[in-house]
């Protein structure tokens, strides 16, 4: 059992650390305490970075695809798209939250290259193939923290797969439904 921690302001960091130590616990390559503070692995922020360029990016394409498809007068396909897009905000600002976490700069003016569909069935291939694409990097991210030994950048990254996930399975389901009823009667579905 591992005795309790006592206060003591001016040896609080050194007593911590010799009470972690204590206990079996070696601190982990992923973070190092400077200054009191938590420092995050370098690849760990540099794939975090790369995460959050990617979900700047899908919000940028799904809010284009909102406006046609409310511009074309498919209201249903304008709200899907402009929530998805809503969805993909929140994991921005949880990956920004967790790289200033780490003590990392999140770089916020990178965009990936992202595709516009001209059309429905295009808009529904191009979003299915960015959430693919997503949902690779994302494994990606969990592994490198995982073996960074950064199990909250993991547990995070876990939680925004499995939204992404989501997303691919509602983009196969319009994209079976094109299949099986057509795009015309697929379109006049999306009308109302």
């Amino acid at each position: 059992m591992c005795p309790s921690l006592w206060y003591n302001p001016p040896n609080l960091q050194l007593h911590v650390l010799t009470q972690i130590h204590h206990c079996g616990f070696e601190p982990s390559k992923t973070t190092r305490l400077e200054g009191g503070r938590m420092k995050g692995n370098a690849k760990v922020i540099a794939k975090l970075n790369g995460l959050l360029a990617e979900e700047l990016t899908a919000i940028s394409q799904y809010i284009v695809h909102a406006e046609m498809c409310g511009n074309w007068g498919y209201k249903k396909l304008h709200e899907v798209n402009e929530k998805r897009a809503i969805s993909e905000m929140k994991h921005a600002e949880s990956l920004i939250e967790r790289i200033i976490f780490l003590e990392g700069r999140p770089t916020v003016s990178k965009l990936n290259k992202f595709t516009i569909g001209a059309d429905v069935l295009a808009q529904h291939k191009n979003d299915w193939a960015f959430e693919n694409g997503a949902v690779k990097s994302y494994n990606a991210g969990i592994k490198i923290a995982t073996d960074a030994g950064d199990n909250g950048t993991r547990e995070l990254l876990n939680s925004i797969l499995k939204d992404e996930e989501d997303h691919i399975d509602v983009l196969e389901m319009e994209l079976d439904q094109i299949k099986q009823m057509g795009i015309q009667n697929y379109l006049t579905e999306q009308m109302g």
